[in-house]
Order: C-alpha cells, then structure tokens, then sequence
C-alpha cells in the first residue's frame, strides 16, 4: 500500500465525477461506475486510500473488452465518508455484497492494486463462486517488512518505524492498522486454481529513500511475487522495471495486454 506512493511521493490525478452512481451496501453509500457490454465482467479494487480515478487510464480501455466496474470503497472518494478500521477482509465482504446490490451473478475478473490486492485475495478465498480470475498490480504483500529485515536487520527496524510514524502523520487510514498487522493473507491452495497475473515493479532507483528500494531490495521484491504467482498452476509473474508503483499510469498498455492474455485463458 504506501511503501508504494509514501516514499515515492506518488500522487495520481483526482478526477471529478460529474454524476457519480451510488449504491448502498451495508449500510453505506459508495459510488461506483460501470461501463462496457462484454461477457466477462471485471471489478477494479483501488489501493490503499484511493477512491475509482485511480483506474482512470485504463477504464475505458477495459470497457472495450468487457463490462467494467470500478468504485471507492467506504471512506474514499466520493463514498460514505466514515473513519473506522476495516480489514481487507472487511473490504472483501463489501465487494461481494457490492457485486449482489449491483445484480450480477456470473464469477468475474477483479484487477487490484496495491492494498487491493490485498482485499483480492481475501476476496478470491471467502467468495471462490464469484471470481474466475485474478490480477494484481505491484500489490501490497504482509512480507515487504521482511525484506528491509533481511537485508540488514537493525536498520531495518529502524526504518520499519520510521515508515509507520510517517504513515500516522499522513492521517491515520482506515486500513491503517491492518495494513500494519502484517497478518498472514490467503495463498494457494486457500485461493483456488484460476488464471492469475502478478505484474510486480522492480524499477530501480538512483537515490533510494530506504532499504526497500534498493538493487537488493527491487530484486527480492519481484522474487517474492515471482514465487506467489507461480505457486498457481495458471499464475504468471511479470515483472517491469519501466514502471514505479502506479503500473496502470505508467504501463497502461502493458496493464491492458496482460489482461487480454489473462482473459484468452478463461477462453480455453
């Protein structure tokens, strides 16, 4: 999630929704979007914080190909404003009832990044009925901590906590303390065999602000992922050192084809 744009200092373009669609789920009012006619319907998870214009490069791209959703889960964009701690498991509960509230009843594609990858997974294990596929842009794992660790342990924790003080001073989210946990998530065979696509930045850096964007750093990261993805027996890890962690902003071509390949395997 933020070892992502914190660090980086990321800031991806607010757009404005002129007239947003809304639909209560449990209680809260989020916007969401939906476009395109295909038979494959695929749900957009945003990351950590970050409300539907985060897919904005490739959403109409997807609707080409298929019936996208995208919306901001509650707290973000333009949904119920509301600060309480969720889980991703929480978030996961939300999707699915998002999906039930929306009438449709066929497994989809969700396409996640960042935190929502983490939502993803917790997603593709409660709710294996309603996904048929999975893939996640430069997601946020429980293990990142232990690659700062693993390199050198004692400044690591040092910069562990001065990441999570940083993070407290940006606002407290409300995924922040699970985001923190570092709670084990769900990997094969949790989540069932389906085509899933991992599409990991491992852009290097000239002056890396932390342990985590070192060479070593960028190298264990993508190993990490590597060995998740490949655990499925229809996973595929990709790794790109042209894009930083906003894949869809600086790869959305790239973005996109992983997807049209993911999608010719539900084809087979």
């Amino acid at each position: 999630m933020k070892f992502g744009w914190l660090f980086l200092a990321l800031v991806f373009p607010v757009v404005a929704f002129a007239n947003p669609d809304f639909v209560k789920v449990k209680g809260y009012d989020l916007e969401y979007e939906i476009a395109g006619n295909g038979s494959e319907v695929i749900l957009l998870e945003a990351g950590g914080s970050a409300g539907m214009s985060e897919w904005e490069p490739v959403f109409e791209k997807i609707s080409e190909h298929a019936k996208v959703i995208r919306y901001s889960r509650v707290g973000n964009g333009n949904s119920t404003a509301i600060k309480q701690h969720f889980t991703s498991r929480d978030y996961a509960d939300q999707a699915s009832a998002l999906l039930t509230e929306l009438g449709i009843r066929q497994p989809v594609i969700v396409v996640a990044h960042s935190y929502g990858g983490s939502i993803a997974r917790d997603f593709a294990a409660a709710y294996p009925e309603q996904i048929k596929a999975l893939m996640m842009l430069d997601p946020s794992s429980e293990h990142d901590v232990d690659i700062l660790r693993a390199i050198d342990l004692e400044k690591g924790n040092e910069e562990i906590a001065q990441i999570k003080l940083a993070d407290m001073k940006h606002g407290m989210s409300n995924q922040y303390l699970d985001f923190w946990s570092k709670r084990p998530l769900p990997d094969y065979p949790q989540i069932k065999d389906m085509p899933v696509t991992v599409i990991t930045s491992v852009k290097k850096m000239e002056n890396p602000p932390n342990l985590f964007f070192t060479d070593r750093g960028r190298k264990m990261w993508g190993e990490l992922w590597q060995k998740w993805a490949n655990a499925f027996p229809q996973g595929k890890s990709v790794l790109t050192e042209k894009s930083g962690h906003f894949v869809q902003f600086d790869e959305p071509d790239l973005v996109m084809s992983e997807l049209l390949a993911l999608m010719l395997k539900l084809d087979k």
